[in-house]
């Protein structure tokens, strides 16, 4: 971008001291062969300086376009973690009730009420609970962990011109 910055400020001053010859030789005989060779030179740089804008158009249409793509990934990573999060949090709240039917099951086993198979169903149960509850922190935890991991690849990586740019 500073490159067309620094192009279009050199074709602004060119076609200013085109004008202020042509403006100068107004009062005076005018080689028909100069004027023509400013009036070509006029033509080629407002021809560059259209076609710099056009290039500057043409790159700011790419930028927003890319921008919106991100954002759209945004909201999307975003809308996915929060799914995941409802769903870890439905997964704990079963977990907790079976923690607690698993307690209320000890205490009748205690108190004489209880069979042994199925205390042991049941602990065996709270244990693949756990499993699964340690697989799901795990899975939440790599999500974040890419998510980080994107942004800071994003924020490292310079923008470098592509060929379009150049």
């Amino acid at each position: 971008m500073s490159e067309i910055d620094e192009l279009q400020r050199r074709i602004n001053a060119a076609l200013d001291r085109i004008g202020r010859g042509l403006e100068a030789g107004a009062g005076t005989a005018v080689d028909p062969a100069e004027l023509a060779e400013a009036k070509q030179a006029l033509a080629d740089e407002k021809l560059a300086n259209e076609q710099l804008e056009e290039r500057v158009k043409a790159l700011r249409d790419k930028r927003n376009a890319l921008e919106e793509e991100l954002e759209a990934l945004r909201e999307q990573n975003a809308q996915s973690l929060s799914r995941l999060d409802g769903e870890l949090q439905s997964l704990r709240r079963a977990n907790q009730q079976l923690r607690d039917n698993n307690a209320a099951l000890r205490e009748a086993n205690a108190a004489g009420v209880g069979e042994a198979h199925l205390i042991n169903k049941s602990m065996m149960a709270e244990l693949e609970s756990l499993r699964a509850n340690r697989a799901a922190d795990r899975a939440e935890t790599s999500a974040i962990l890419s998510e980080l991991t994107a942004v800071l690849e994003s924020a490292e990586t310079p923008d470098t011109p592509t060929s379009e740019d150049a």
